[in-house]
């Protein structure tokens, strides 16, 4: 059974009023998993192998591109032979990807609504995703997404990449805000685990890839059904915390 949305159950965000948000790509804005498909299997006839199927890549997903072709090749590959081979299957992957980036995709329910609601209920917005930052930035505008986001961080954009905290601390510098003053948005554990590492609230939709395991396994301090959903919640969030304080005292 599906958990029923919620949200801020942790006590320690209950006082605070949030600033910003920082909200992933792959698998919460964007259904990418077909480019992925595409781009692998481009991958794999250079290298004259089996294709992968969608919930393989599915799988997979989430971890980067460097991921990505590693657990590929791993499936297919001694372990020699699969480190042979990486650095070929990593350049021609990313030029598959480059070709394609955005031909299979789409976008989920709901994201520019949310996005707009977000902005709207006074949040600054930072997109930080493991995709490269040139891939995330050309899927941001082909969808017309990039204005919302004051800032845009890619898996090389910084040394270390989700479930890092490195970047989610990175992206609430630039937004002038304290991490406790954030919440990352985002489809799987990677998400939640650098939100929390970073001393934000986290929230998760439940339509993304999540590496293949249930939504319910991933600690986040609530479930909401798209961005907009999200936006409703913390706006609830705000009304809630200005309604405490307004509160007569006895």
């Amino acid at each position: 059974m599906t958990a029923a949305p919620h949200v801020f159950e942790a006590p320690r965000f209950a006082q605070f009023r949030l600033k910003a948000a920082v909200i992933d790509l792959d698998g919460t804005m964007v259904d990418t998993a077909d480019d992925f498909t595409a781009s692998i299997n481009g991958m794999l006839a250079r290298l004259g192998e089996r294709p992968a199927t969608r919930d393989e890549v599915i799988g997979y997903v989430g971890k980067g591109s460097e991921h990505l072709v590693r657990s590929v090749l791993a499936a297919r590959f001694s372990s020699d032979e699969a480190q042979a081979h990486y650095d070929e299957a990593l350049a021609a992957y990313q030029a598959e990807y480059a070709s394609i980036n955005g031909r299979h995709t789409q976008l989920y329910p709901d994201v520019e609504p949310g996005l707009a609601a977000l902005r709207d209920a006074g949040l600054g917005l930072a997109c930080v995703t493991n995709k490269p930052h040139r891939f995330a930035c050309a899927l941001l505008e082909q969808y017309g997404l990039a204005r919302y986001f004051a800032l845009v961080l890619g898996g090389d954009s910084l040394p270390r990449k989700k479930p890092d905290p490195q970047p989610m601390l990175a992206a609430c510098a630039a937004l002038g805000v304290a991490p406790h003053e954030a919440v990352a948005i985002g489809d799987s554990e990677n998400d939640a685990l650098a939100g929390r590492a970073a001393g934000m609230a986290t929230l998760t939709v439940p339509y993304g890839y999540n590496h293949g395991k249930a939504i319910q396994t991933i600690n986040s301090d609530g479930i909401v059904g798209t961005l907009l959903a999200a936006a409703t919640c913390i706006t609830r969030h705000h009304a809630s915390l200005e309604a405490t304080f307004q509160s007569p005292t006895t």
